[in-house]
């Protein structure tokens, strides 16, 4: 520092560091003289005596101490420093103050600094270093890391002694300088070995969030578990996850293996399993459930997987003779009784009709004869609206109340047939004992559309169970089916076995599927429905036999033509399930796709990547598609294409910003800019962006601003918004989001296809009379569920030109919904996996990461006796501690241990 910008005594006098003022800086008072530090120039020398007594004395001692190692006799250096490091250590001062003893230090750096240069080689030498790197830190705007530079210099013996705040500090220079030595190619050996100094201090003092970064800065995070314990691991652990979202590919997967390291080195088996469930790394699941030798544990593991839809044959081979109760959970065998349970004790087990939904008398007497005419559009309406509110209960008051219940399908007609057949499998999810004699008859039909339905419903009720007799794969697989005359017959069978396999991977339809898609003979309609099938049944693990599939279909010469089909969306989709949460690696397939020449093949590209981001929070990625929607088309060949192109790219900005709450807020304001100033194809994908965004999670912002949509000029928006509302609200019986769908009910109410639409929404917002989610996340909303997120893509997409599928004749496309729907239960059973019925607060979650002590993790709460059903965000835990859970978040089927020392707790 120069000698002319050292403070001057009036700075000295003030209660902080003080740095360079610049004349233009100083301030003036009314008569224009200087005011230094709120003190005029001629007040100057008056400052000194401003200082208290004991402050005097305290800058006397320092100032004699810096005195004394300017002299020549080296007896008194020592001393002198340990007398300086001791009034730096003992200084006590508030938090926003500067220590005194470095405010009065600081004006004597320059003096130190040109004696440490002078000084030769010692222990005294050191020592200064050491005092030096503390009075550094009020330098540090200076671009000066002289903190760093002279802890580099000095022995690091016992770093912690200078207090929390100067390791920060250094913390954060390391950062600063790693940063230019990289740029640089220098060595950054002694920068990584302070730092593994640094992390325990960090530790020990709970500032995990600074060991984390550091560590992360430095690139040594796989290096972390060498230093937590007991202690530290869980919230280090807590922080790490917490960040997962906002880091960059690959960093946010080293970060997941670093915790599932620590996760497993600490026996914390059910968050280990969570974390390499959502690096979707089979190896890594079957290590844990391989290492796990408790029953019970290895029980709830087995839940877990369910819940996610993984598939494990070789870990099936080796349970089948140890234990049938594992393998019972995993493959969602008792759901249906579980879900049942669920429903008796909420007494809700009595049928609901289309009109308990409707309420007609609640809405307008001019419109409400003419809502209910008896066409064959309405009762195709209400076969899904009671599919959907009665799903999983196996009774309604319309498919199954009598022998001859064959009724209602004969009031619809063609492909409504195959509908309202199709939704006897939603009545009887999961019930597949049940179900398969219920549909039998249909099996057997002339009609080839109510055949068609009898194979969607064996499909639909097995979604996601897995039976050693592999009903669905008998029915469905065989050559009768898959090579029917009636290419509905053969669209079912092929979409019933996408629903159940979902996220399977099950080889053996490979040779079954594969060859349908590169088939030029058949429609793109059966060819595209398998692509899609092989992507939900291969959904995020970039299977190659698939993706060849596709790929040569899409540069077939022979198939172009068939390429500019409606159908061929879904050939795209499939191959971008395949990469779900890939990430870039799917960079491979985007490249192949530039080569083809064909005008879906932009659309496809655009498609395949959003699947790769898909709930990653991704920020680029979001800015790449917005740019997209930017671009103004001009009318050509290709308008189609790029049309489909810009869709896509509003419903990846949703797909991706779902991961990230953040992420959320923002992309709902973007999605109003377009809104107000995208082209009518962007606009009509907004509204299914935001409904994508929050599934069963009805925030009053958005289905407010989606009512307003569903008023909308252009009709597509409208019928868009209506069903985003429906998925809004998905089976939480949102009284305000009834009441605005009632009123939508009569003001379409001459709009066939808009008063459809309004009528899914109505049964998707009761659904399972309100007991279930089409959430993708679950496990307190850390796994995002592929097979789940999957299935609403592929009826968002249809979505996107509602009037070619949905509202036409492939509404039977809404039932991929049933791979996201999941009851939103908390179970409770005992190690046999009997009910069991325990007291539990259920509030709302609060963000525990990096909060001290032992905070409370729900807030708002009510207890209530399992079972209970769990609302978006809310969370539940134990009342007392009669019961330890092996789990260790309470959602979903969770099982209880009896805790051996309750009857001392009492």
């Amino acid at each position: 520092m120069a000698q002319d910008d050292q403070p001057t005594a009036a700075d000295k006098g003030k209660g902080k560091a003080v740095d360079t003022v610049k004349s233009e800086d100083v301030k003036k008072d009314k008569d224009g003289k200087p005011v230094a530090n709120g003190k005029k120039e001629d007040e100057k020398d008056e400052s000194t005596e401003e200082l208290s007594e004991e402050d005097q004395q305290l800058k006397s001692e320092l100032d004699m101490l810096v005195e004394r190692m300017t002299e020549t006799d080296e007896s008194l250096y020592q001393p002198a420093l340990e007398a300086m490091k001791n009034f730096i250590k003992t200084s006590t001062s508030s938090m926003t103050a500067v220590p005194k003893p470095l405010k009065f230090l600081r004006p004597h750096y320059e003096t130190l600094t040109k004696l440490y240069d002078e000084w030769p080689a010692s222990e005294n030498k050191n020592s200064l270093a050491d005092v030096l790197s503390v009075i550094g830190m009020t330098f540090s705007d200076e671009d000066r890391q002289d903190t760093l530079k002279y802890r580099l210099l000095a022995p690091t013996e016992d770093i912690g002694s200078w207090g929390h705040e100067y390791t920060r500090h250094l913390a954060l220079e390391i950062g600063e300088v790693y940063g230019k030595r990289i740029t640089a190619e220098e060595s950054t050996d002694d920068l990584v070995d302070l730092a593994l100094l640094l992390v325990p201090l960090f530790l020990k003092s709970n500032a995990e969030a600074d060991a984390v970064d550091l560590m992360s800065e430095l690139e040594i995070i796989e290096r972390l578990p060498e230093f937590v314990d007991e202690n530290t691991y869980s919230r280090v652990c807590l922080y790490m996850v917490s960040m997962v979202n906002l880091l960059t590919y690959p960093d946010n997967e080293v970060f997941l293996r670093v915790a599932y390291d620590i996760y497993k080195d600490f026996g914390q088996a059910t968050q280990a399993m969570v974390l390499a469930i959502r690096l979707n790394d089979t190896e890594l699941i079957e290590k844990q459930l391989e290492a796990t030798t408790d029953r019970t544990l290895k029980k709830q593991l087995a839940f877990l997987i369910a819940r996610q839809r993984i598939s494990l044959p070789s870990f099936a081979e080796t349970e089948d003779e140890e234990d049938p109760d594992v393998l019972e959970a995993a493959g969602n065998i008792r759901l249906s009784e579980q879900f049942k349970t669920l429903g008796k004790e909420l007494n809700i087990l009595d049928p609901k009709t289309t009109e308990d939904i409707y309420k007609s008398h609640l809405e307008s007497s001019r419109v409400a004869g003419m809502t209910n005419l008896d066409s064959a559009r309405h009762n195709l309406a209400a076969g899904f609206v009671n599919a959907f509110v009665n799903a999983g209960f196996g009774n309604d008051k319309m498919m199954l109340v009598d022998r001859d219940n064959s009724s209602w399908v004969w009031k619809t007609k063609d492909e409504g047939m195959t509908s309202t057949v199709a939704s006897l499998g939603t009545l009887l999810l999961w019930d597949v004992e049940n179900g398969l004699d219920k549909t039998d008859k249909y099996t057997y039909s002339e009609e080839p559309q109510i055949v068609a339905g009898a194979m969607l419903a064996i499909g639909i009720m097995n979604a996601g169970v897995k039976m050693d007799s592999e009903p669905v794969l008998a029915l469905l697989a065989e050559p009768e089916k898959l090579e029917h005359s009636s290419p509905l017959v053969r669209v079912a069978s092929i979409m019933g076995l996408g629903i159940t396999y979902a996220g399977s991977n099950k080889e053996e339809l490979l040779d079954k599927l594969c060859p349908i898609i590169s088939d030029t003979s058949q429609d793109m309609q059966v060819s595209a429905m398998a692509a899609l099938t092989c992507g939900l049944i291969f959904v995020g693990s970039s299977n190659a036999e698939v993706t060849e599939a596709i790929i040569n279909t899409l540069m077939d010469e022979d198939r172009q033509s068939q390429l500019k089909d409606k159908w061929t969306r879904f050939m795209a989709l499939g191959l971008g399930l395949l990469y779900f949460e890939k990430q870039e690696e799917v960079d491979v397939v985007l490249e192949l796709l530039k080569v083809i020449e064909n005008p879906a093949a932009k659309a496809t590209a655009v498609l395949v990547e959003i699947c790769a981001w898909a709930g990653t929070g991704a920020v680029l990625k979001i800015q790449e598609l917005l740019h997209m929607c930017n671009e103004h088309m001009e009318d050509s060949d290709e308008k189609k294409g790029d049309e489909l192109l810009q869709s896509y790219a509003v419903l990846g900005i949703g797909l991706i910003a779902m991961g990230e709450e953040v992420g959320q807020e923002m992309v709902l304001r973007q999605f109003g800019h377009l809104m107000h100033y995208g082209e009518a194809n962007i606009r009509r994908a907004v509204p299914l962006a935001m409904g994508l965004i929050s599934p069963s999670n009805p925030q009053m912002k958005v289905y407010d601003t989606l009512s307003r949509y569903s008023h909308d000029n252009d009709n597509d928006v409208a019928i868009n918004a209506i069903f985003a509302m429906g998925l809004l609200g998905a089976g939480t019986n949102n009284a305000r989001l009834a009441q605005l769908l009632r009123q939508l009910a009569s003001y379409y109410h001459r709009e066939k296809d808009s008063l459809f639409m309004v009528r899914i929404a109505q049964g998707l917002l009761h659904m399972g009379k309100g007991t279930m989610t089409l959430s993708p996340f679950h496990t307190d909303r850390q796994i995002l569920s592929r097979v789940s997120a999957a299935g609403l893509l592929a009826v968002i997409v249809a979505m996107v030109d509602a009037k070619q599928f949905i509202t036409k004749d492939a509404h039977y496309l809404l039932y991929f919904l049933v791979t996201a729907m999941h009851p939103r239960f908390l179970v409770t059973l005992d190690e046999n996996l009997k009910p069991l019925t325990v007291n539990v607060r259920v509030g709302q979650a609060v963000d525990v990461v990096g909060q001290a002590g032992r905070p409370k993790t729900i807030t708002g709460w009510q207890t209530q006796s399992t079972p209970v059903l769990l609302g978006y965000g809310e969370r539940a835990e134990l009342e007392d501690e009669e019961y330890i859970s092996v789990s260790n978040v309470l959602e979903g089927l969770v099982i209880l241990k009896k805790n051996p020392d309750w009857e001392d707790g009492k």
